[in-house]
């Protein structure tokens, strides 16, 4: 028998997604890999969707930690060319979960993404995608998720721009900014990681170029705000200048989402 299996990530996409097939597959089973280093509201938004599904989503939380595998890796940090938090706190629980059973994973890429990311290799494994399948875009997801009454992640009521760990090496720096200033307690845990990686991995940080050390002198904080103000002007300007044709037709420029682990932010 084929198991219909959709992993949630607390974003924004996976949510919709849930919500557009709830009534459609009946039989499916809706999963969350619970690294244990969400954002507060990612609970939050988990417990409000299962109300709004009226079914219970099933926690694959990984047997051992992220400090235990951290330690495993000799303490150093992931990132984008090392994702072992990928692979050990959300794709084997993913895989555990399922086992050798036939399963067609839902996954909530849009029609209007070029995203694409790994998922798993495994044969008895098949992913399709719902969204891309019927035409489905941002606005879209916005209407399905305002609809059902549920809304968007709240976190990104403060500006983080997508799901995943608190301290995920793919938030920009705009983001490690509104981390400290919304979560003060999570971005000192964040700079404790750092630290601790910084001895064997001299130079090696969450953001690239600077330590979150470095990024939250008052002086950095305030330019990299700046800096981000002066972005958003420049592209409210740019949809600004769009003839009123190209807007009726649909060519406003939304928000850009940034780069990310496809399992970790959908």
């Amino acid at each position: 028998m084929t198991r219909h299996i959709l992993s949630l990530s607390g974003g924004k996409d996976s949510a919709a997604l849930a919500v557009y097939l709830r009534d459609r597959v009946p039989e499916m089973e809706y999963i969350f890999h619970d690294t244990g280093m969400e954002l507060p509201e990612t609970y939050d938004y988990m417990a409000r969707l299962e109300s709004v599904l009226g079914r219970p989503v099933v926690r694959t939380t990984p047997e051992d930690p992220f400090e235990h595998w951290l330690a495993v890796y000799g303490d150093m940090l992931p990132s984008n060319h090392r994702r072992w938090c990928t692979k050990m706190l959300k794709l084997k629980p993913f895989e555990n979960y399922i086992g050798e059973d036939p399963t067609i994973n839902y996954v909530g890429l849009r029609a209007d993404e070029k995203r694409t990311g790994y998922i798993s290799t495994k044969p008895n494994i098949t992913a399709v995608y719902p969204f891309q399948e019927d035409g489905l875009v941002r606005a879209d997801v916005i209407r399905i998720l305002e609809d059902s009454g549920l809304g968007l992640p709240p976190y990104m009521d403060w500006g983080r721009s997508r799901s995943g760990c608190f301290f995920c090496f793919y938030q920009q720096k705009i983001e490690w900014v509104r981390l400290r200033r919304q979560h003060p307690d999570l971005f000192e845990r964040a700079k404790e990681y750092e630290e601790r990686s910084a001895a064997v991995s001299k130079g090696f940080t969450w953001c690239g170029n600077e330590s979150l050390a470095e990024l939250e002198q008052p002086e950095r904080l305030k330019q990299i705000e700046d800096n981000w103000n002066a972005a958003q002007e420049r592209k409210r300007a740019r949809r600004e200048d769009l003839p009123l044709s190209a807007v009726i037709g649909g060519a406003e420029i939304e928000e850009e989402e940034p780069e990310g682990c496809l399992i970790c932010s959908l």
